[in-house]
């Protein structure tokens, strides 16, 4: 694929981190500009995006296991020196996912307004939901390879190439929601649908475009041959990494749903309120994303080449600068966050409600930074399953259970349920922490490089 045999010792956490930091934060705006156009719209139909993306979330979970865990076989197969390996994987990895693609499209596009009544979609926002079901959703395959195409090209150092593709994307989805939402030229004005059209376009053109990126950056070297004879290792190496990671997010997705259905039932301004206030609060730990994204890459490649104590400390680097910058944003937010709600709707009942809960930013993102930054180490080293574990105990016990408690049995609405996000975060965060610190991660690498003494776990470490 590339020449690798050097790459861990030339990345760093700048140069690997700006890169992703840009392509998720227009990921970001790009469902941020469906939100604030669909505004100008309706903001029913605001509520009712919001709930099918909840939907399309889990799936997107689903459609993750197998890009997260090709992204993490690839870093370490790169590390210990074994292009031909990590080639494998990565074809292994492309095809698994376009066929679940296809397959998960259907059943969103047959069954979505099922689902959605099961999440406690009100009524009214029926209309405004199904186009965005039938049209995101069953298209939703593409954004399935094209995840899975993104993580192995990011495995590989590129992380510009996404990010590249990203902007694309951005620019293609906000001119084509103008001319859906807003009829210029006389056009017809088509609403949740045209948006849904739209984005779809937009990442169908994006695949393209990370595809041939791919093809490049490895030289052509992506042998799909090997599908003849399929390789078990590959598909058996991403399933040991990216079914726990699923597990985890499918469960926070799940339990997220629940939450939502208890927020459905204190009504629609509070449903838009939680959907207004959480795509402002995505844009305070985007960086832990993008530092936790990064980080996985680089001890990927360290657990390969056998260097543990590199590994060890990239990520607690990695920490630090995370949690600085995380009450960074949050403050700057809090300081503007009736600005920025304006920037949605002139509902003062929204505004002041939804202000409140910015602020418990200041409180929520270091916990959640934590989360992102360490998980992502501890897959990485091949530690899959402990996050799974704790993350079933806290998002259920602590999140699920204890939003309905504050929110509903004590009638604290949205901000009981902001305190329950809150203690999840810290709960699950300080045992992600413990767990790295422990170092029984250095014993799950399921790589072993013939070309790098594996350190001692008694090195020191500063």
């Amino acid at each position: 694929m590339t020449k690798t045999g050097e790459t861990v010792r030339k990345f760093s956490l700048f140069a690997l981190t700006w890169p992703i930091f840009i392509e998720i934060t227009l990921q970001m705006l790009m469902g941020n500009a469906d939100t604030l156009m669909l505004s100008r719209f309706s903001d029913n139909a605001v509520a009712a995006v919001g709930v099918a993306n909840q939907l399309l979330g889990i799936v997107i979970v689903l459609y993750g296991f197998v890009a997260m865990g090709s992204g993490i076989v690839v870093s370490q197969f790169l590390g210990a020196k074994e292009p031909k390996k990590a080639s494998e994987v990565a074809v292994v990895a492309i095809a698994v996912n376009l066929i679940f693609g296809l397959l998960m499209s259907g059943v969103l596009f047959l069954f979505g307004d099922t689902f959605l009544r099961w999440m406690g979609l009100p009524p009214e926002l029926k209309d405004f939901a199904m186009p965005f079901i039938h049209i995101v959703g069953g298209f939703s395959f593409v954004g399935a390879v094209m995840m899975t195409i993104g993580s192995i090209v990011r495995s590989h150092g590129f992380t510009r190439d996404a990010m590249y593709v990203t902007i694309g994307m951005n620019i293609l989805n906000v001119v084509g929601n103008y001319f859906m939402l807003f009829g210029p030229f006389d056009l017809p004005v088509l609403g949740v649908a045209g948006v849904s059209m739209s984005t779809a376009f937009a990442r169908t053109v994006g695949l393209i475009a990370i595809a041939i990126l791919l093809y490049k950056r490895v030289n052509g070297d992506l042998p799909f041959r090997a599908l003849l004879h399929f390789p078990r290792y590959a598909l058996t190496s991403i399933l040991r990494i990216g079914v726990p990671a699923a597990g985890e997010n499918l469960s926070y997705n799940a339990s997220q749903v629940l939450i939502t259905y208890f927020i459905s039932s204190l009504g629609t301004a509070a449903l838009t309120t939680k959907v207004y206030t959480q795509n402002i609060m995505m844009f305070v730990f985007l960086f832990s994303i993008a530092v936790g994204q990064a980080t996985q890459i680089m001890v990927g490649h360290y657990v390969g080449a056998g260097q543990k104590n590199e590994a060890y400390k990239a990520c607690m680097r990695s920490l630090k600068v995370a949690l600085v910058v995380a009450v960074l944003m949050a403050g700057i937010f809090s300081l503007f966050r009736h600005q920025l709600l304006g920037l949605f709707t002139t509902d003062q009942g929204i505004i002041e409600l939804g202000s409140k809960l910015i602020l418990m930013t200041l409180i929520l993102e270091p916990g959640r930074t934590f989360n992102l930054v360490v998980i992502a180490s501890l897959r990485a080293a091949g530690d899959a399953k402990f996050p799974v574990y704790m993350g079933i105990l806290s998002m259920w016990s602590i999140s699920a259970g204890l939003s309905y408690l504050l929110g509903i049995h004590f009638g604290m609405g949205l901000l009981g349920m902001w305190i329950a996000f809150a203690a999840d975060e810290w709960f699950r965060g300080l045992f992600m922490l413990w767990r790295w610190r422990s170092r029984r991660w250095e014993k799950m690498g399921f790589v072993t490089s013939s070309n790098s003494p594996s350190e001692g776990v008694e090195a020191a470490v500063s």
